[in-house]
């Protein structure tokens, strides 16, 4: 079971991250804050929680302040925040029989833009930068003590393509998670069963997913995934089905489904092997997944 929206725990703590650096901002001026949003999903059941680099990367961060090393150094934070979480709950929790899972957030391009191109695939940038901004990153997560590697929210098949190559490397295992505009694409129009295919065989992404998704997708999404990529495990991580919007960073429509328990059980029956919530969902709809699966 994975955890929810760090975002959104952290708004709902009375956190204004409103800026462009998102969740990562309070990497440098509120650290504390993201180690008890760890702690609300770990509280609530999450066996996986991920890091708050997301949106962190080393010119966003230095646009805010920090030099490149105390940047790359606030990236590397993000992971072992979530290690502290993690250790905090096990000294309270003496009887848990697993010790839960950092995964490290490696979130696409368009998120360090904050222009929503990564609900798009929309970017304007050429193929040696987009690997160049990756590379960077992901060098320093691959170090940083993490359990495994979360390429996350990729909308595009250019950004998928150039993650293929730079995860060949890694010393830590990998999944990749796809944005998705319908039941069958992902948000620039190529199919999911492409996109997977391009990691069919690769030796270190152990698992192919979807996040940042209406939930009503998500059953059809894990068949063309399960089609491409027989022997990748699948994540999901649906949103609320809720609509962002950028302008004003704000959430619009009705949230669905009602029933988290119950569509979880739909996921796992689909062959999901790791199931959680992405944007709005919290550690309430964790616990009821977690609670469900008791049962």
């Amino acid at each position: 079971m994975l955890d929810g929206g760090l975002a959104t725990e952290l708004e709902a703590q009375g956190y204004d991250i409103g800026t462009k650096l998102w969740s990562a901002d309070l990497l440098q001026s509120n650290p504390s804050a993201i180690i008890d949003a760890h702690l609300a999903f770990l509280e609530a059941g999450a066996e996986i929680i991920i890091s708050a680099s997301y949106q962190a990367s080393r010119a966003g961060l230095m646009a805010a302040g920090p030099s490149a090393q105390e940047a790359d150094d606030l990236i590397v934070s993000s992971v072992n925040l979530a290690c502290a979480a993690r250790d905090q709950f096990l000294d309270a929790h003496p009887e848990s029989k697993l010790t839960p899972i950092v995964a490290a957030s490696i979130g696409p391009y368009g998120a360090a833009m904050h222009d929503g191109s990564e609900y798009t695939g929309d970017y304007r940038i050429s193929e040696d930068a987009l690997r160049k901004f990756h590379e960077e990153r992901l060098h320093l997560l691959d170090q940083s003590g993490a359990d495994v590697l979360a390429c996350e929210t990729i909308p595009n098949i250019k950004e998928a393509k150039v993650l293929h190559d730079l995860l060949l490397p890694v010393q830590l295992p990998a999944w990749v998670s796809f944005s998705c505009r319908d039941d069958h694409c992902i948000s620039d129009g190529t199919s999911l069963k492409d996109v997977s295919n391009i990691f069919r065989d690769h030796p270190r992404v152990m698992a192919l997913g979807v996040n940042c998704t209406a939930p009503h997708l998500i059953t059809s999404l894990i068949a063309e995934i399960k089609l491409a990529a027989p022997n990748k495990a699948v994540v999901i991580y649906p949103n609320s089905g809720e609509t962002y919007k950028v302008e004003d960073n704000s959430w619009h429509g009705t949230a669905s489904p009602t029933e988290w328990a119950a569509q979880s059980e739909i996921w796992l029956n689909a062959g999901a092997k790791i199931v959680g919530g992405c944007c709005r969902i919290g550690p309430e709809q964790i616990k009821s997944l977690t609670g469900a699966r008791k049962c």
